[in-house]
This record gives C-alpha cells, structure tokens and sequence, in this order.
C-alpha cells in the first residue's frame, strides 16, 4: 500500500536537484532516502528516478507518480480546511518562493498581512537569487520578467515597467538624455539576472521603436546594489519601477526619457496547476492579485 511517506518522496525528489538536496528537504540521510526509494520502485514495479551522486532525474513513471501525488497531497492537507465552517480560516502549510530584493522590500510586508487575515496558516517564505526554476518544495513562485518555462501555471499579479533613472547630481554633471541615441554619451549600470541579454535596451515610443547596445561602466547582480549606485550619481540604471519608486518620491533618483517605454519585467505568480488547486493557494492569489494591483496604481501616481 502507498503511504502518505512515499507520496512526499516522490514529490521531494521531483523538486530537488540531487539526492542529497531531496534528503535534506525530508530531514533523512541520503542512504535512508535511497533504501526508502528503491522499496517504493519494488512496490510500483518501476524506476521512479535517475540518480547519481551529483544529478538527479525522473523518469517519464517518475514525474507521473510525483505530479500525481502532489495532486492527492493537496487533497489531503486541504481536508480539514473542509470542515471548517468559515471559508476564510485557512489551515496547513503554504510555502512560497521569490527573489530576494522583491521579496524582502514589497512581499514580506503584504504576507505579515495576509498572517493576519490567516492565524492558523503557517507561512514558509524561500528568498532566493533565482527561485525560479529552482522551485524545491515550493507551492508558488513569484517570479520576475519573462517566464520561458511553461511547466508551471503562470499567473499575472502585475506589469512593473522599467524606469530609466538617475540622481541630481548625475543629471546636473552629465546633463539629462532627451534621445536614446544620446544614452550612448551617459554611464549606464546594468544589473544581470535571469540570464537576460541586459545590454540589449529595447524602447518604444507609440509606433517609433528603437534598439540599442549599451556598454556599461558597472555591473551586478543585485538591483539593490545598482539602486544605490545610480543614487550616488555613478550613472544612469534601468530598473524595475517597484524598486524606484521610493527614491523618486524622496527625490535621490529622477525618471528620464518617461516618453519612451522600455521592455516590461511582469510580477507574475507560478502555481503548478490550474485544476485541484487548494483554498490556500487560491486564497494568497486572490490576495495578491487585489493587493498588487491597487499598489501598481499607487507607484505610477507617485511617479508623476
């Protein structure tokens, strides 16, 4: 008979990048996770799993019986919330993924709010560099920019342009662009994630379009970082408007070139299925969803 055991297995290792990493996540020695898995192929009568020391991959049965019991998971840990009488008290685990700039600055305050709404849901926020496709054991994943992977349900909580932005006393030194073509003359920080092409800047201004490589004088992988550069008047940086919109509104950065639109970076919300999704999923994307928008409203005012 399957155990509730052996449907965690098979989800962990569907989640985890090595044997290792899954026997971490389920607080077991990786040669107690190995026995546990070869007794649970006996049982199915088929390989669950690839594995190696370093790598780790399912086979075609594996990521079945992992999707599968996910599935019946969820089930299973949204029983209780059945019972209840009032629809919005939410019980069990519900554990989110997001990168860490956005995560600590705008999500870890509007969870602390959806804590309250939710005493009894026990929240597990991951902040990681790139949370996605490194999912793990994640039920959602906030994820920024472009998604290529179509494996989960990508869900759209916002637009997030990006701002071209500078300080003061960079403007005051180097003088304000009115053209792309003169942001070849101006220093630019880039900030390197997702494996974009960051160089490349993309604008568009009603029907009128424009392409351009920049050579930037500083680079990180850390918005914050390239935040705090362009307020100390290193150069010009192209960021999310989440990121910028307080230090528009203290007045350490100042929006250019506003008439022109760059590629935009949506907030979007991973969830890995449309159907059977638990009340406490759909509950954090109903929260979200209203949330982000009256916040997206609020960012563009305050930039103007």
């Amino acid at each position: 008979m399957i155990a509730i055991e052996d449907l965690r297995l098979a989800v962990t290792l569907a989640r985890s990048e090595s044997l290792s990493a899954a026997a971490r996540a389920l607080n077991v020695s990786p040669p107690a996770l190995s026995m546990r898995l070869r007794k649970l192929e006996a049982q199915l009568g088929v390989t669950l799993a690839n594995r190696d020391s370093r790598r780790l991959s399912l086979t075609v049965e594996g990521e079945r019986f992992a999707r599968e019991g996910a599935l019946l998971l969820e089930r299973l840990e949204a029983l209780p919330e059945s019972f209840k009488q009032s629809d919005d008290q939410l019980v069990g685990a519900l554990r989110l993924a997001a990168p860490f700039g956005y995560g600590r600055q705008r999500l870890a305050p509007l969870l602390a709010r959806f804590a309250k709404l939710h005493p009894q849901l026990r929240l597990h926020l991951d902040l990681r560099e790139t949370p996605w496709p490194d999912r793990h054991d994640s039920d959602a994943v906030i994820h920024i920019g472009q998604v290529n992977d179509s494996s989960w349900v990508a869900l759209p909580l916002a637009q997030n342009e990006r701002w071209l932005c500078a300080s003061p006393d960079y403007l005051s030194r180097y003088g304000t662009p009115k053209a792309p073509d003169e942001l070849t003359k101006h220093r630019c920080i880039c900030i390197r994630e997702n494996e974009e092409d960051v160089t490349l800047w993309h604008l568009r201004k009603r029907s009128a379009r424009h392409t351009m490589r920049i050579e930037p004088e500083l680079q990180t992988n850390d918005g914050s970082v390239a935040r705090r550069w362009a307020e100390l008047g290193l150069g010009l940086v192209l960021r999310s408007q989440w990121d910028v919109t307080d230090a528009i509104a203290r007045g350490t950065l100042i929006r250019v070139l506003e008439d022109w639109k760059f590629d935009i970076a949506p907030i979007t919300l991973l969830v890995p299925s449309r159907k059977n999704r638990s009340p406490r999923i759909q509950a954090l994307i109903s929260f979200l969803e209203a949330s982000l928008k009256g916040a997206a409203g609020d960012e563009t005012r305050l930039a103007r």
